[in-house]
């Protein structure tokens, strides 16, 4: 399959442009940045859940190391071309968030090497990719409202009201099934099963990637958690005083 890389990079980029200079043209230009960079998520997370699952549920011979079809690098071309432009964005608005530069970069690493270098395992790092994906929707959408929640109270409504289910669907894809997921992925490439078509320091790449996102991911939320939970005892605090 033919790469179609710069067609959907051209995309993501028109979306965000689209996106800054329309759709967000009111909004303050703090956060028109991050805006935008959510309205292009909003583009990828939902339709890359559907094109990796797609892809996967129409090959019936997958293996952590089985060679990718025409469908999963459709998939890994998509998301590419997503993180590419998102990442273009950080630099040129965020060029000291080192932490998502960081992140961006070494998830393009899996991708690419899965897609380009080694044209195997796309099962793996596409079930990833779905685990991952599967609550950009409504982190999204939480990341929106909470941008405008203190000059805008629908917007503050909405993030309170979401804040809970969104946290709680987190943790459970990032904190249970993920985990659950690599623990299968690292016992198989450490069997040896796959080392004749793709390296050792491919996989290994990709397991430390993996692993060093979750942690980052499992952490993130905790705090998340923690914060909600600071703020809930601190408005019943305020409300038994004010009684």
């Amino acid at each position: 399959m033919e790469t179609q890389l710069f067609p959907l990079l051209s995309i993501f980029f028109s979306i965000y442009l689209f996106a800054y200079f329309l759709v967000f043209r009111n909004w303050s230009p703090k956060i028109r940045p991050e805006a935008s960079s959510c309205f292009i998520s909003l583009f990828h997370g939902t339709p890359a859940v559907v094109l990796a699952s797609r892809a996967l549920l129409a090959d019936d011979k997958l293996t952590f190391s089985s060679v990718n079809t025409d469908a999963q690098n459709l998939a890994l071309d998509y998301s590419i071309a997503y993180f590419l432009a998102d990442l273009a964005h950080y630099i040129v608005f965020f060029p000291n968030d080192v932490l998502f530069i960081g992140h961006h970069l070494a998830t393009l690493f899996v991708f690419i090497t899965c897609r380009y270098l080694v044209a195997h395992g796309a099962f793996a790092i596409l079930t990833l990719l779905i685990l991952a994906e599967v609550t950009s929707a409504c982190q999204n959408a939480w990341t929106l409202s909470g941008a405008r929640r203190h000059d805008v109270e629908f917007a503050a409504k909405v993030y309170r009201v979401l804040s809970p289910p969104f946290y709680a669907f987190y943790s459970v894809v990032r904190g249970i099934l993920g985990p659950l997921f690599v623990y299968n992925m690292v016992a198989y490439f450490v069997s040896g099963a796959a080392d004749h078509v793709i390296p050792k320091w491919v996989w290994i790449s990709w397991i430390i990637v993996v692993v060093s996102a979750i942690s980052v991911s499992i952490l993130w939320v905790w705090n998340l958690w923690v914060e909600l939970f600071r703020e809930r005892r601190a408005s019943s605090s305020l409300e038994k005083k004010v009684r």
